[in-house]
């Protein structure tokens, strides 16, 4: 087993050598040594993988942040945050991004590659403990200990937030793969599913009445979304299924297991989804890992000396990593621990042995099989759902998604007239029947804005820039998807409805205004760019039959179905009615055929009748259907019903259209039922133009930069010149200045002569002066010495009376002499 000590290192090898895994699976440890005592390590707190499976974050307690890449071999300091992480997110849809939940409650987004920040994320009052993010990577759940909060990561905006009593307490929230379902789970082990878009409550599941309360702290979910295991201060775990929402088995695990703390599944390739293998990380710090339906155990990682905290598995199922109690992380390799119950099955046949097999509660033992566990006093008891009845043969078309019935629902909708505000948006979607294609929808929308509609704003002016991007960004998508979508000039005030309905949520938008599109709009396109002249006609037969003399009127006048029927169907009646009013209509279109909606048309001349025969001139024809009128929608919606029901056969338009077809699943459909020829003309032609304009463009811009250097250069010029005049005045300005400074110059060199003359005078004067003061103390001198002289000889006179010395005192004076 390798150590690798990536200290203070930002990036190196994982492993130096290739990792041979040991008994225990273990193919790398690695640590992180601090730089002033090699002795002291820093603890990683959280780990997580990114949506490949081949790489993780690993955050430390210092806020640096790690990318470990298993299959390159390498990592790579990306981030230091200053702080500690509570929770990581590697499985964004910009695979780049990451999110990291920080001890100051925030939640940063960066880019492992620029290490930039990319957004910052505020909200919650207390530690984040989980990021759940959505399968698209486009939504993330941020879970704190009062509250839950959903974010949208294209914008970085707070969607929704889920406030709980501080008595009760989240433990956590997470969304369900492969759906659109939240689950939440509190601290009185209640668990309910939630509408992501909506927050509607699906469904709760059934807390066991009897038995002891396990406490949940720990959930797992198979990848399909079907299993949920949950566990707690216990070793007991509940296994749930979620399509019929009971509890399939409780699993006692072995005696030294006192408290769960994580629970992971173990991924197979093979599997479906549908995973088997649990892992099970108790409180003595061991994993075991146990097969859900035989209760077998399989393996075991870590050890009572050598104990893990936390642990996480790679979505393919390859690697474990997990942070030990010392601060290191461990990468297993999956492969190494499960070599030894992936071998050949033994033969089919086998022994029944006696005794009886409980449906619910069995234990796992350290055994390699084990029997069912005997009762011991307590029982633990469920509340079984039934399932529903299979549905008879004749209802399966009225069965909708999420387990609505569109029989039962027209026949509400007949009653009150119109779907609940609160459920309407959720009606919608089971009636539509939309896929939630999230990758194609994705694939449509990283294409970016359509040409066609990069200059939106200035044909439809928007107030609010977050729904003025909303209406262009679907659009785009559109148009991408169909070319003639690119081209259709009604097409925005199609969608806008839509758009402002569903600006929270692109991909529905998308596919609500998709699906209007293949079943109401049918054949809208067959004459394009002119008006669908067929549906027209088809409008005019049944306001015939049903309203000859208002139509005598309207020919009369002058006024075709392009004027009556068209702006109703290509603006889908957002200019005629209130946005109640607008709801309560399309509750019933989308409840009904797709012939609904052209008969609606229809209902609405018919009820207007009255102040359309009194309408004699072209522009009042025009003004009034393109503004709000004084009419009562539900007699409007009444009389369609009735129309649907009393047109002929041969004239009624629900044996011309087709019956609602919904999107496909996965992929959408080729959208081709309008004339190419004209499209690609109207397409070359528009590019062509646009060429044209790029050119102009090109022209324009280089004859203003033409322009612009000769502006340049003639102030260039006239500021040489300037330069010049101010150069030349400057140089006669100094030039004086030099005259005045040498006759200055001259005037200070006589001034500095004369004083040099008066000091030579003075200098000499003072020598002479010297000299004589020298000469006369010489002088001085002679005589005092003379005197000092004369009174030697008189002394000798007086001590010397001899004549001998008397003559040779008075040599020697002559002598001196």
């Amino acid at each position: 087993m390798q150590t690798t000590d990536i200290g203070n290192k930002e990036e190196g090898k994982v492993w130096h050598r290739k990792p041979t895994p040991s008994n225990t699976g273990v193919m790398v440890t690695v640590i992180r040594s601090a730089a002033a005592y090699q002795s002291k390590t820093v603890r990683f707190l959280h780990v997580t993988f990114d949506t490949t499976g081949d790489s993780f974050l690993a955050g430390d307690h210092h806020g640096n942040i790690y990318v470990f890449d298993i299959t390159r071999n390498r990592f790579r300091l990306v981030q230091k945050t200053g702080q500690a992480c509570t929770a990581l997110a590697f499985n964004l849809r910009r695979t780049t991004e990451f999110l990291v939940a920080l001890a100051d409650y925030s939640i940063k987004c960066f880019d492992k590659d620029t290490k930039q920040l990319v957004s910052w994320m505020r909200g919650h009052e207390g530690a984040v403990s989980s990021v759940s993010v959505h399968g698209s990577g486009r939504y993330a759940i941020s879970t704190s200990a009062d509250t839950a909060q959903l974010w949208d990561l294209d914008t970085f905006q707070r969607k929704r937030k889920l406030n709980v009593r501080q008595s009760v307490g989240i433990q956590r929230v997470f969304f369900l793969p492969l759906s659109n379902t939240i689950l939440s789970c509190f601290n009185d082990d209640s668990i309910f599913a939630w509408e992501s878009d909506t927050l509607f409550c699906k469904y709760q599941l059934p807390v066991p009445d009897e038995g002891p309360r396990i406490h949940y702290k720990a959930f797992a979910v198979t990848r399909d979304g079907k299993i949920l295991a949950a566990g707690g201060r216990s070793n007991l775990l509940h296994l749930w299924c979620l399509d019929t929402r009971q509890l399939l088995r409780v699993v006692q695990m072995p005696p030294k297991v006192r408290t769960v703390r994580q629970l992971e599944f173990l991924p197979d390739s093979f599997d479906g989804g549908a995973s088997q293998t649990l892992g099970v990380l108790s409180q003595d710090g061991v994993m075991r890992f146990i097969n859900i339906q035989t209760c077998k155990l399989l393996f075991n990682i870590g050890s009572h000396d050598d104990a893990i905290t936390a642990a996480t598995v790679s979505p393919n199922g390859r690697h474990i990593v997990t942070i030990m109690d010392n601060g290191s992380l461990n990468i297993y390799s999956v492969q190494c621990l499960t070599q030894d119950y992936n071998k050949p099955p033994p033969s089919l046949v086998k022994v029944v042995s006696g005794g009886e097999c409980s449906a619910l509660t069995m234990k796992v033992k350290s055994e390699a099989v084990q029997r069912p566990a005997k009762t011991s006093g307590r029982r633990v008891n469920t509340k079984v759902l039934r399932p529903p009845a299979v549905p008879m043969t004749e209802d399966k078309e009225n069965e909708l998604p999420d387990g609505l019935n569109k029989k039962r629902l027209v026949t509400l909708l007949k009653a009150f007239g119109e779907y609940p505000a609160k459920y309407r948006m959720f009606v919608w979607r089971s009636l539509l029947r939309l896929p939630e294609n999230h990758a194609a929808f994705s694939s449509l929308t990283d294409k970016g804005l359509h040409s066609a509609y990069l200059s939106i704003q200035e044909r439809y002016p928007i107030k609010s820039h977050k729904l003025q991007r909303g209406l262009q960004r679907v659009l785009s998508a559109l148009a991408h998807w169909a070319a003639i979508f690119g081209e259709t000039d009604y097409l925005p005030l199609v969608a806008f409805p839509f758009v402002k309905l569903f600006q929270n949520n692109p991909l529905l938008c998308f596919e609500v205004v998709a699906t209007t599109i293949v079943n109401w709009c049918q054949h809208w396109f067959e004459y394009f760019p002119n008006p669908p002249l067929n549906i027209l006609s088809m409008a005019e037969n049944v306001l015939a039959h049903h309203d000859k003399e208002l139509l005598q009127h309207l020919i009369d006048c002058g006024v075709t179905s392009q004027l009556y029927v068209w702006p109703l169907l290509e603006t889908l009646f957002s200019e005629v009615l209130t946005r109640d009013e607008w709801l309560k209509l399309f509750d019933n279109v989308f409840s009904n055929h797709p012939a609904f909606l052209l008969v609606s048309v229809v209902s609405y001349v018919t009820c207007c009748r009255a102040p359309l025969l009194l309408c004699s001139h072209k522009e009042d024809f025009e003004y009034f259907f393109h503004h709000r009128n004084n009419l009562d929608v539900s007699a409007a919606i009444k009389e369609t019903y009735r129309l649907m029901e009393s047109t002929p056969a041969d004239i009624h338009p629900r044996n011309m259209l087709d019956d609602f077809q919904p999107l496909t699943r996965g992929q959408y459909p080729v959208f081709n039922k309008y004339p190419t020829y004209i499209v690609e003309y109207q397409s070359q032609e528009r590019e062509r133009i646009r060429q044209q304009e790029v050119d102009y463009l090109r022209e324009r811009q280089a004859v203003q930069e033409l322009r612009a250097e000769v502006v340049q250069r003639q102030a260039e010029d006239e500021a040489w010149y300037t330069q010049q005049e101010l150069l030349q005045q400057a140089e006669e300005k100094r030039r004086d200045i030099l005259q005045q400074e040498e006759s200055k110059l001259a005037e200070q060199r006589t001034r500095l002569t004369a004083m040099k003359r008066e000091l030579k005078v003075k200098e000499l004067q003072l020598m002479d002066a010297a000299r004589r003061r020298f000469l006369k103390h010489q002088q001085d001198q002679r005589l005092t010495e003379l005197h000092r002289l004369d009174e030697q000889i008189q002394r000798k006179i007086h001590s010397f009376n001899h004549p001998f010395m008397l003559c040779v005192m008075c040599l020697y004076v002559l002598y001196c002499i």
